[in-house]
């Protein structure tokens, strides 16, 4: 579960909803059924920012009919620089149910009107839950390219982040981590970051103060654990505000800290074999 400090509206309160979302079907997947028959869909339709980077990765670009306004927000989504050219849609009933959609993949926040008119209209849809770790990926990846009609493809991804994964190297000795946000939020264990930490050899703070998946902590707090690495977003390097303010204290300043791309691990996707291999390179080089 990738947990997000609530920062308010914007791309924070974005990414904090992608979080949440996952959990219950809303619609009934009918979209194995129409692949496994040799229909391959050919109007896919994204339904929030998780889906779109696996519909990019795995379906043909003829193949998708629309992707989410964040698909191309570069700080968002790992696929921003490839969907130029692709249809973008505004996220409303009325622009989805235009597309005609043979295939709904993902779902929004169960507040969003368009849910409602989408399920009465009994699409074939896929819905995707958030990924906690690598076997989730593995599995949303395996959904995905199954639905689309490129089960093989889907295949070969995963067998290509395995030995990626598998090359990556490993912290000499165990060091601990404190994944550090905005606002002094710390993300804790059972989430996708955690699952990056222990692949690069690191013990997550949380874990060792008893903190849940989300979690404020003090500088005070973090100065008086004293973790031997800070993890940030890329996105937190400049101060930009007070959240950002707060991880450019001075007290920070002797914790060495790795930054990256919040684009990397938002959504459980491709995108996890570059955030590990930063992440372990990083380690490994201290």
């Amino acid at each position: 579960m990738r947990i997000f400090a609530p920062i308010g509206p914007g791309k924070g309160m974005i990414a904090l909803v992608i979080a949440l979302i996952g959990g219950a079907t809303l619609w009934a997947a009918t979209a194995h059924q129409t692949a496994s028959a040799g229909k391959r869909p050919q109007r896919i339709v994204s339904l929030n920012l998780c889906a779109d980077q696996l519909l990019v990765a795995l379906a043909d670009r003829d193949q998708i009919a629309g992707l989410t306004h964040n698909a191309g927000d570069r700080q968002m989504s790992a696929v921003a620089a490839v969907t130029k050219g692709l249809p973008i849609l505004d996220g409303s009933a009325e622009q989805i149910l235009a597309t005609n959609p043979d295939l709904v993949i993902g779902m929004p926040a169960r507040r969003n009107p368009a849910i409602a008119i989408l399920k009465a209209q009994h699409y074939p849809a896929v819905d995707l839950k958030s990924a906690d770790s690598y076997a989730d990926i593995v599995a949303s990846i395996r959904t995905v390219a199954q639905a689309t009609g490129h089960a093989d493809r889907g295949e070969a991804m995963i067998a290509r982040m395995d030995r990626e994964l598998a090359a990556l190297p490993r912290a000499p000795k165990p060091k601990v981590a404190a994944y550090y946000q905005r606002r002094g939020y710390m993300t804790g264990t059972g989430t996708l970051v955690d699952d990056l930490m222990t692949r690069a050899g690191l013990r997550n703070l949380a874990a060792d103060l008893g903190k849940p998946a989300i979690a404020q902590v003090s500088l005070e707090e973090m100065v008086a654990a004293r973790p031997d690495y800070l993890i940030v977003e890329s996105a937190t390097d400049r101060i930009t505000d007070q959240g950002t303010e707060m991880l450019h204290h001075p007290v920070l300043r002797d914790i060495p800290r790795i930054s990256l791309p919040q684009a990397w691990t938002v959504c459980g996707g491709p995108a996890y074999v570059q955030a590990a291999r930063a992440l372990s390179q990083a380690v490994s080089a201290r």
